[in-house]
């Protein structure tokens, strides 16, 4: 049995990546997928979802949950189909598929931390607001949840939004600042690593040539282009929110520190959705000493490589079609 997975994502490429690893991966088991905003609009969200589902025709009963679909900033969000397409999967426009499976019920969470209490992680790779919004109304029972991970975040390293901000964090810092101060063992995934974790394009032609799953080059090609069009000295598609669910597999991968973290709560500016760790030897009367979160600072590529390799090039056949697995 894998470890029971919880996803929260803003689907775009990068998502549908982690999906798909997840689908691949038999020691991940993946028992739900809450669809935000973010990338694309939550509407193209839950679709794109619902069709990876049954593009790779597993039949499970774990629910697609409908998330949020603005930020608590209350601004009208920012999608960015320049990046990811107009539904997440680059040039791939979804077929109509039937809303099975899809929860219009937010609280179908509650059942599902219910069900799987102390053995739960919760992966979010998207905007905060979903689950932020899970601590205000449920902190007592989010207690119950075994492990949190995020990718967000970029601690002295340049952002993707501004020079010192990235996207997660940026699209909804009070969501962001609600999870740091309530969630207890929470892993901070960056882009200090999540930059280093790139698939080249001779990668993703391996992948489409040994694999299975059809869509990985068309979308991952549309990513990279857009990328290396931005920076031409960019040699791969930066595989975020794959990485973030890698971390809950392969600790060995990583080179955490644990560190006080602070996000300004400012919507203007220069600072606006900024990651600041404390790296002061001593801690003041201002900062709270007991919220450290382990932050992943360095990445071990040829780990990763080798890990992400062999489960994107795995069989469709070794996907399990009659158990809560995507």
């Amino acid at each position: 049995m894998g470890k029971k997975v919880l996803i929260f994502g803003d689907i775009g490429i990068d998502d549908i990546m982690a999906l798909l690893y997840g689908a691949l991966n038999q020691d991940i088991d993946i028992i739900g997928v809450v669809a935000d905003y973010g990338n694309i609009s939550r509407k193209n969200a839950l679709a794109s979802v619902n069709y990876i589902r049954q593009l790779l025709n597993i039949t499970t009963e774990f629910p697609i949950i409908v998330g949020a679909e603005t930020p608590m900033t209350g601004e009208e969000p920012t999608y960015f189909p320049e990046i990811h397409g107009e539904f997440g999967l680059g040039p791939i426009t979804p077929p109509q598929i039937n809303g099975e499976g899809v929860s219009e019920n937010f609280f179908d969470i509650v059942s599902i931390i219910n069900k799987y209490e102390n053995e739960l992680i919760i992966v979010n790779i998207g905007r905060l607001t979903s689950l932020a919004t899970m601590f205000i109304l449920y902190r007592e029972l989010m207690g119950k949840v075994s492990k949190y991970y995020i990718m967000g975040g970029a601690f002295w390293v340049p952002g993707n939004v501004t020079s010192v901000s990235e996207a997660n964090i940026y699209g909804d810092p009070f969501a962001a600042n609600v999870v740091l101060k309530y969630a207890e063992d929470l892993t901070i995934i960056p882009l200090n690593v999540t930059q280093q974790a790139v698939a080249t394009p001779e990668m993703i032609n391996y992948i489409d040539k040994v694999g299975q799953i059809d869509i990985i080059k068309p979308m991952v090609d549309f990513y990279f282009n857009y990328y290396k069009a931005r920076d031409p000295r960019i040699q791969g598609s930066p595989m975020h929110d794959v990485l973030t669910l890698m971390a809950v597999l392969y600790d060995d991968m990583f080179t955490y520190y644990y560190l006080p973290v602070y996000i300004p709560q400012s919507l203007t500016g220069s600072t606006r959705g900024q990651t600041i760790a404390d790296i002061r030897s001593y801690v003041t009367k201002d900062t709270d000493e007991d919220r450290k979160f382990r932050i992943a600072f360095q990445l071990d590529y040829e780990s990763f490589y080798t890990h992400f390799m062999t489960t994107m090039t795995r069989p469709l056949s070794q996907i399990p079609t009659n158990k809560s697995h995507m």
